[in-house]
């Protein structure tokens, strides 16, 4: 053999060597994303649920990556891969099924239930993610590590540096105390609890909805906490959001006090025509009877079903039958958002929360069926977990996404000066549970899928956009003529089902 021969010879074993290590490797990367179209959020979850069918067992959860706006399907075989790859989302190989991420839940809380411990199945890890508090040492940390040592692989462990509670707030503690002031229209309530000014909830320039704060009337909470007032009867002037027509009712985030407890209202339902609202269950425990003021000259509502522990909602019906209360969400800066339906959470979707004392923060939906262990026997399952940062008297406040309804504030850890983590009631849970649909009259506003998700055909027609909450002019609730917000597909853009 020359050396001609010897060397072509060479090259091309070097040249098979090479391949030998690449092939393996471009086989290996799970992750691949060549191919992968972008979709919105709404287009994101219609997708996931097809394909979270389809595979079945071998479908290992999914997320939403806001980032890159792409879809991301975790399955347990390259077969069920390449079906997800054909579709335009990004599959990513695994190792945990969801049905060993379920049974490990289970298995923390028969072995790892302490005080002051967390937990959630996070799809972007794969693992059910266990989150300490700084009470859990000692023996506590111990029974943890020994329970979760035995599931190496499948649970992480990590700890937070606050620690776990109910964020339900006493009287002392006025809305705004940790926000901006309502007078350069931030997110607090105004100069004292709320913007006093005369009106009350109305304010010189009327600009306020159920709620505006003050002479400014920047959006605080005025000295009914968003209630009447001298001018207001619960509502703004003639260009509120608002409007005549919400004369009594308050707005999503406002605040609501009963039995030496303050909290917020997550969002205003209706239970067979009658008007209610939801808020946390540790909150309804609080007290029977709720107002929109600290002294509780203004009683707005009654508790009629209240579930904590295990759960953590309360349903209050308006004490008035005939309280108009606008499907809206206060933002705090003297305008609203409306709410035409609600959504189950996943994992990856942008959301706010409306409270009294932080005002409207903003975060992502990290985790799905969380597990909470408050102490002293106080463990809520099946929650959502967030990064939105929220603090007492926050509790049974609305987390929202565009306009929808998504979840009720129950606790967590840390505040919104150094962050932390928070846990929401799903609200499609306490509607079912309750019967109530979001919005008032014209049998509410969206069914769909789960109590109140906007499925492909429910949530049309006038619910959750006619006349209540819409002002005289009609600006802020669409007027009859947005008859189809809410409407999930058959309905546009506007009613676009985040789920």
């Amino acid at each position: 053999m020359n050396k001609r021969t010897l060397a072509i010879s060479g090259a091309a074993i070097a040249a098979l060597g090479a391949a030998a290590i690449l092939l393996p490797n471009a086989n290996a990367n799970p992750d691949e994303t060549s191919g992968a179209k972008t979709f919105s959020s709404p287009a994101a979850v219609k997708l996931a649920r097809s394909l979270a069918s389809d595979l079945g067992d071998n479908g290992a959860g999914w997320y939403y990556d806001g980032a890159n706006r792409q879809l991301v399907m975790n399955v347990m075989d390259q077969d069920s891969a390449d079906s997800v790859r054909a579709q335009g989302a990004v599959a990513k190989v695994v190792q945990n099924s969801m049905a060993e991420l379920k049974a490990a839940t289970e298995t923390l809380s028969s072995d790892a239930s302490v005080p002051g411990t967390a937990w959630s199945i996070d799809p972007v890890t794969n693992k059910v993610q266990v989150t300490a508090d700084r009470t859990v040492t000692g023996a506590k940390w111990a029974t943890l590590t020994k329970a979760t040592g035995q599931m190496e692989g499948t649970v992480s462990v990590r700890r937070s540096q606050g620690e776990f509670k109910k964020f339900d707030g006493g009287e002392a503690a006025q809305p705004g105390d940790n926000g901006d002031n309502g007078d350069n229209g931030g997110t607090g309530a105004g100069d004292a609890a709320g913007g006093a000014g005369a009106a009350g909830g109305a304010g010189d320039a009327g600009t306020g909805a159920v709620g505006g704060a003050g002479d400014a009337g920047t959006g605080g909470a005025g000295d009914a906490a968003g209630g009447a007032g001298d001018a207001g009867a619960g509502g703004a002037g003639d260009a509120g959001g608002g409007g005549d027509a919400a004369a009594g009712g308050l707005d999503g985030g406002d605040a609501i006090f009963g039995g030496g407890a303050r909290c917020s209202l997550g969002f205003n339902v209706s239970v067979d025509g009658a008007p209610g609202f939801l808020t946390a269950g540790h909150c309804g425990n609080e007290s029977q009877t709720w107002s929109s003021d600290q002294a509780g000259a203004q009683q707005v509502g009654t508790v009629q079903d209240s579930q904590f522990p295990e759960s953590d909602f309360a349903l209050v019906m308006y004490d008035d039958a005939t309280t108009q209360a606008s499907s809206t969400v206060d933002l705090q800066n003297g305008s609203t958002q409306e709410i035409g339906r609600a959504v189950e959470a996943s994992v990856g979707l942008e959301v706010q929360r409306s409270g009294s004392t932080t005002g409207v923060t903003d975060g992502t939906v990290t985790g799905l069926n969380a597990t909470v262990n408050y102490g002293n026997g106080d463990i809520v399952n099946g929650l959502i977990q967030t990064d939105v940062c929220a603090e007492p008297g926050d509790s049974g406040g609305a987390m929202f996404a565009e306009d929808a309804a998504v979840g009720l504030t129950s606790g967590g850890s840390g505040d919104c000066t150094q962050g932390g983590e928070t846990f929401f009631q799903p609200v499609t849970a306490a509607l079912e549970a309750t019967g109530a649909v979001i919005g008032a009259g014209d049998g509410g506003a969206g069914g769909g899928d789960a109590a109140g998700g906007a499925g492909d055909a429910a949530g049309a027609g006038n619910a959750g956009s006619g006349n209540a909450g819409a002002g005289d002019a009609g600006d802020a609730g669409a007027g009859d003529t947005g008859a189809a917000a809410g409407a999930g597909d058959t309905g546009g853009d506007t009613g676009q089902s985040l789920n």
